[in-house]
């Protein structure tokens, strides 16, 4: 069952995001990476085996895929895919999230039959419009909020604005923010209606984990 609360500090990533790290393969990097931002307190993970460098064997991605469910059980914090309702359904996982330009979320919310939360992108009043038009819809995310470098193909920073109009337009609809997301701006963000922050770089990158995770509870 899909709680708001999940959505608190969600981290998004895949082996592309973690290639900084030394500990070894790609997959290792992340794994490393995932179980120091679960002991954190990260309440949601999202793996997104996207971008360049990124691995290609579907093997190997439901390898590494169930590698991470494992460590986000043991912490007891959801595990989503982006954009393979397929393979979400195969491994058990939590949920599965999609952008506009991915399967269609009809499609996506019929091929789930409730077995998997649903998580959709927003960047534009025409598509908080069209998540508006499906009540399924365990989330909406919106975003960029703010310039981002993780995610080269986001759309221009949408601002806080959209989020703004995601709050009147959804009601009570849980709603997580994107984009150029930090500790200096997070203030920002929940007061502009987010339930929670989806970050990347802002884990990846940071010199202290847990304390990051910390401020962006906020």
């Amino acid at each position: 069952m899909f709680s708001r609360e999940f959505l608190s500090v969600y981290w998004v990533a895949g082996t592309p995001d973690c290639r900084h790290k030394s500990m070894g393969t790609p997959q290792a990097n992340l794994l490393h990476t995932l179980e120091n931002a679960l002991r954190a307190g990260i309440t949601c993970f999202q793996l997104r085996e996207k971008g360049d460098n990124a691995l290609n064997n579907p093997l190997h991605i439901k390898s590494l895929a169930q590698d991470c469910q494992d460590l986000c059980r043991q912490f007891n914090v959801p595990f989503v895919l982006n954009n393979d309702v397929a393979l979400a359904l195969a491994i058990g996982a939590d949920g599965v999230h999609i952008g506009q330009s991915d399967m269609a979320a009809r499609e996506v919310l019929a091929q789930s039959a409730g077995r998997l939360f649903v998580g959709l992108s927003n960047s534009s009043e025409a598509d908080l419009q069209r998540s508006f038009r499906l009540p399924e819809l365990a989330y909406w995310a919106v975003g960029a909020i703010f310039h981002t470098q993780s995610k080269p193909d986001a759309t221009q920073n949408v601002g806080l604005d959209l989020l703004r109009l995601a709050r009147q337009l959804g009601g009570d609809k849980p709603i997580v923010a994107i984009g150029g997301i930090t500790v200096d701006n997070v203030a920002s963000v929940h007061a502009a209606g987010a339930d929670g922050v989806a970050v990347i770089s802002a884990i990846t990158q940071a010199a202290d984990v847990a304390e990051t995770v910390r401020r962006l509870r906020g």
